[in-house]
C-alpha cells in the first residue's frame, strides 16, 4: 500500500505554497485540485508583492510549474471523502472511487460566495461587482460605489468604502436592520440608506450603469460591492467534527492544527483575513509544522527499532 507523507486537498495559494515547502523538504506529497478557486471571477490579484495585477490564472500556473521541480503529484480530481482508519492513517477517496492513504492530511479548499440571487449580479461579478474593497476598491476610486446588503449587516463594508470614495451608498432591498448608532454614523458619513426593493442590476459589457428598483425607480453607479456570508468550499473539516465559528469558519490553532491528529486547515477556509497572500503564509506554515510532525514520528520509530546503542560521541 503506498502511503504519502501529506495529501493536500485544494490547490489554491495555501495548498501551493505547503506543497512547495513539504516538496523542498522531499515529502513525498499529493495535491489534489478541482479548479474551483474562489477568485476565478477576478480580473486580477492584489495586495501580494511582486504579483499585483497578475491574472489569477497565470499565478496558478506559474505555482504548479514550481511544486512540480519538487516532485510534488498533482490529481485534479474531487476528493469525496477522507476519514482515519485504526492505524491512524489518513484514508482518502476521489469522485471515481479510488483511496489514497496519508500520514497527515491539509485542507485548503478555502470558501465560496454565495450570489445575491438578483438579475445582473453573475454577469458582471468580478468586472464591477465585488465583494472585498481591498483586493478592488483602488480600481474603482472616488467613483458612484454602491453596497448591498439584504441577507447580512453592509455597515461595515459601507463605512470602511468611504476611505476609497465620496460617493458611497447602500442598499438593503427592502429590509430596514440598522440600529439608531449605525443610522447616525451613515448620515455623518454622507452614506445615502436605500431600503427599496431590488429588481436588476443593468449594465454593458459586465460594467454596472445603474440598480433598478421593483418600483421602477433606478440609481446609477460604477460600482457595487456586496455582503452575504460565505460557504466551505468543501465539507472535509466537518467530516471530522471539527470544531466551527459562529461565522462558519473551522478553528485552528496558531500552526494549522485542528483537534484531530494530523489534520491541518490553511487559507480562507479558517480566517477572517482573506488574501491571498495571508493564505499562501498559511500554506507554507501548515507544511513547516507538518515536516516537523514528520520528522519526529520518525526519529521515535528509528529509537524504537534500534537496538541499544552508545550516543555518539566525538
Amino acid at each position: 500500500m503506498e502511503v504519502f507523507d501529506c495529501i493536500i486537498v485544494g490547490g489554491g495559494p495555501a495548498g501551493l505554497n505547503a506543497a512547495v515547502v513539504l516538496g523542498r523538504c522531499q515529502r513525498k506529497v499529493l495535491l489534489f485540485d478541482t479548479a474551483q478557486y474562489r477568485n476565478k471571477y477576478s480580473h486580477a490579484m492584489h495586495n501580494y508583492l511582486t504579483r499585483d495585477d497578475i491574472d489569477p490564472a497565470e499565478f496558478i500556473k506559474i505555482s504548479q510549474h514550481e511544486i512540480f521541480k519538487y516532485g510534488v503529484e498533482l490529481a485534479n480530481k474531487k476528493v469525496v471523502n477522507a476519514r482515519k482508519n485504526t492505524e491512524e492513517i489518513f484514508v482518502v477517496k476521489d469522485e471515481e472511487g479510488t483511496i489514497y492513504h496519508s500520514k497527515k492530511l491539509l485542507i485548503a479548499t478555502g470558501l465560496t460566495d454565495p450570489l445575491p440571487k438578483i438579475e445582473g449580479f453573475e454577469e458582471m461579478y468580478g468586472k464591477s461587482v465585488f465583494h472585498c474593497p481591498y483586493c478592488d476598491g483602488w480600481e474603482v476610486r472616488n467613483k458612484s460605489i454602491g453596497v448591498y446588503a439584504k441577507n447580512k449587516n453592509g455597515f461595515d463594508l459601507a463605512i470602511s468604502l468611504k476611505g476609497w470614495s465620496p460617493d458611497v451608498a447602500i442598499f438593503t432591498d427592502g429590509v430596514k436592520k440598522f440600529k439608531p448608532h449605525e443610522k447616525d454614523e451613515l448620515a455623518a458619513n454622507n452614506i445615502v440608506i436605500i431600503t427599496l426593493p431590488v429588481l436588476k442590476i443593468q449594465g454593458t459589457n459586465g460594467m454596472i450603469e445603474k440598480i433598478v428598483f421593483k418600483n421602477g425607480s433606478h440609481y446609477s453607479l460604477d460600482a457595487l460591492f456586496f455582503v452575504n456570508g460565505f460557504d466551505q468550499q468543501c465539507n472535509l473539516a466537518e467530516t471530522f467534527n471539527c470544531e466551527m465559528s459562529k461565522q462558519g469558519k473551522v478553528l485552528t490553532n496558531q500552526y494549522q492544527q485542528t483537534k484531530t491528529p494530523g489534520l491541518y486547515v490553511a487559507g480562507d477556509a479558517d480566517k477572517d483575513m482573506h488574501f491571498v497572500v495571508v493564505a499562501a503564509a498559511e500554506g507554507a506554515k501548515a507544511g513547516t509544522i507538518i515536516n516537523k510532525e514528520l520528522q519526529k514520528e520518525i526519529s521515535k520509530q528509528r529509537v524504537k527499532a534500534a537496538k541499544p546503542l552508545n550516543p555518539i560521541e566525538i
